[in-house]
């Protein structure tokens, strides 16, 4: 279905949808969408477009991501704004986020609107938040958890709900699944952030992040707990985006020879723990534990 809405018949549009189509994403948002409303009843249309309309939000959140970052690839893959330039990408990013407002609207939900609107706000907020970070001399864990709860985790919980409602979950329900979609965002964006300090083969190069100014949650709790003035300085280096490619490599083993890792992984497992205790909370059947499989990918995943 959201296939058939990524091309288009004028040639610069087509081009840019078909490069955007060839990345192999995880589709971890819709898929969780979907799962929800099975967890209340049989999936249909409405659970369907909701699946794909997330889909198109995340795909179009990506495509802004690279012009705000002035990235050249995307799961190894040329970024459109790197390839076609960012006049180009920020239109496109319309276009995809036009089908998913479409999606949605073809629930007939009014509530399915308000929800992803709210995802919206949520996710502009995060990322305005982590860009006002960078000019901030403190580092904390709090700052941290409240970009990520914004940026990442709000859509997920959003895609949770949306599969609840889609199926006339209760009231109860609906905020039950709100929360354990957070919880999974939350996994899902830690596990992200570690990959930034290890090498891997998932087309984001080590110490990425803080060639952006990004510090997060394993160089966070490796700055705190050691207390190292020189490596605190390179730090606030990272943030005015000052610091040398040999100054981030330092600060990555710093954050390595302290536990940044070890930490974050243990501070994952525990949201993904959170999130398992509310998907027990629902009788025994396939899609609980498709669920708990879900919820083990996200933590365990590689890329």
């Amino acid at each position: 279905m959201l296939s058939d809405s990524m091309s288009h018949s004028n040639p610069l549009l087509d081009k840019a949808l078909r490069l955007i189509g060839s990345r192999n994403g995880k589709m971890m948002r819709p898929i969780l969408t979907l799962l929800t409303a099975k967890l209340f009843g049989e999936i249909n249309e409405k659970a369907i477009h909701s699946a794909c309309a997330y889909e198109a939000f995340h795909t179009a959140s990506l495509v802004h991501d690279d012009v705000v970052d002035e990235s050249e690839q995307r799961r190894g893959i040329q970024s459109l704004n790197y390839s076609s330039g960012n006049k180009v990408a920020v239109l496109v990013g319309d276009y995809i986020l036009s089908i998913a407002l479409k999606h949605i609207s073809m629930t007939d939900i009014p509530r399915l609107v308000s929800i992803m609107s709210e995802a919206a706000n949520r996710l502009s907020d995060g990322e305005l938040l982590q860009l006002h970070n960078v000019n901030n001399r403190t580092i904390e864990e709090d700052t941290y958890y409240q970009i990520i709860r914004n940026k990442t985790a709000a859509l997920f919980s959003a895609c949770a709900q949306s599969g609840a409602i889609s199926n006339n979950a209760s009231e109860e329900d609906i905020i039950k699944v709100g929360l354990l979609g957070e919880y999974i965002g939350i996994c899902f964006q830690i596990r992200d952030d570690i990959f930034d300090y290890t090498n891997d083969n998932i087309g984001k190069p080590t110490g990425n992040d803080m060639k952006e100014g990004k510090l997060t949650l394993p160089v966070i709790y490796a700055l705190n707990k050691a207390g190292n003035d020189e490596m605190a300085t390179i730090a606030k280096k990272v943030k005015d985006l000052i610091a040398s490619q040999e100054e981030i490599t330092r600060l990555v083993d710093f954050t390595k020879r302290n536990n940044g890792i070890e930490y974050s992984i243990s501070s994952m497992k525990s949201y993904a723990d959170k999130a398992k205790d509310i998907i027990m909370e629902y009788p025994d059947s396939d899609v609980r534990e498709s669920l708990l499989a879900y919820v083990d990918y996200v933590v365990g995943r590689s890329f």
